[in-house]
């Protein structure tokens, strides 16, 4: 016979534990010996390990009652529907560890691994940090707006990567960053951007540097995500419109008889056109 120290012990739970179950009339209360003290036999501990378990599945208590006084057709339905609530809680308990775990990768957390991977490029191609980051905070509510045509922007957008002259357009804007509004190399700058843009539009057509597909209303929340990240781009931007561009999400030629933004239907345009 067993003290309700050893029961304890060999069911693997606390004295305290083994008492509550006694309260809520999971487990018989034994017979007391001459002495006063509860004996009990191994009966109980097969009995308590089955509270146990059921408890630590997440079980109530009250339904631990019912399934003790069970049968076993009748028990062993219930330990599958148990198993399958486990399963599924398991799975979801996942998909959080790998959300978890792609916080130490950063740029993975809220973004497709095309993204993600577009993004490296950009660093290998010694892409300012900062517009590194723009490129990622204007990249995740696109990706949320539009996920089934990511891919397709990133295809387009990594095509244009090769073209040496988009290289060069996205390090002289990290260049730019770095002057004062009142920099005369600031205005330098805009001269080299707006020239770039330029022969680009003229060699490969307004639609290479042109954004005209993404609405108002989203290139202006794109816009704000820019200028919050590098506030140098707002007087940039007012320096390259004086030069005939206009927009930042929305990069075009600047055309009065249009208006900045220009027509188009589709909310979700690729960042490909996209110039931070």
């Amino acid at each position: 016979m067993l003290t309700i120290g050893e029961l304890a012990s060999y069911a693997g739970v606390t004295v305290r534990a083994v008492r509550h179950y006694h309260a809520k009339g999971l487990l018989p209360e034994p017979d007391r010996d001459h002495s006063g003290y509860r004996r009990y036999g191994a009966d109980a501990v097969v009995e308590l390990i089955r509270i146990r378990t059921l408890a630590e599945a997440g079980v109530p208590l009250a339904r631990v009652r019912l399934l003790l006084r069970a049968d076993a057709a009748e028990f062993a339905a219930a330990v599958a529907d148990i198993d399958a609530r486990l399963r599924a809680e398991i799975r979801e308990r996942r998909r959080h560890r790998e959300r978890i775990a792609r916080l130490t990768a950063g740029d993975g957390l809220a973004l497709p691994p095309e993204v993600v991977g577009l993004l490296d490029l950009l660093r290998r191609r010694g892409v300012d940090e900062r517009i590194v980051r723009v490129e990622r905070d204007g990249w995740i509510p696109l990706a949320a707006r539009a996920p089934d045509r990511v891919a397709e922007w990133v295809a387009r957008k990594r095509e244009q990567l090769t073209d040496p002259r988009v290289i060069g357009f996205y390090l002289a804007l990290g260049r730019a960053l770095d002057r004062a509004d009142d920099d005369t190399a600031l205005a330098r700058s805009a001269d080299e951007l707006a020239a770039c843009l330029t022969r680009m539009a003229q060699e490969r057509g307004a639609d290479y540097v042109d954004d005209t597909g993404t609405a108002p209303p989203f290139a202006e929340l794109m816009d704000a995500l820019a200028f919050d990240g590098v506030p140098p781009a707002r007087r940039l931007i007012a320096l390259l419109e004086q030069r005939g561009w206009t927009g930042w999400t929305r990069l075009e030629r600047a055309d009065p008889a249009r208006g900045r933004g220009g027509a188009g239907e589709d909310a979700a345009a690729p960042p490909s056109h996209r110039r931070r």
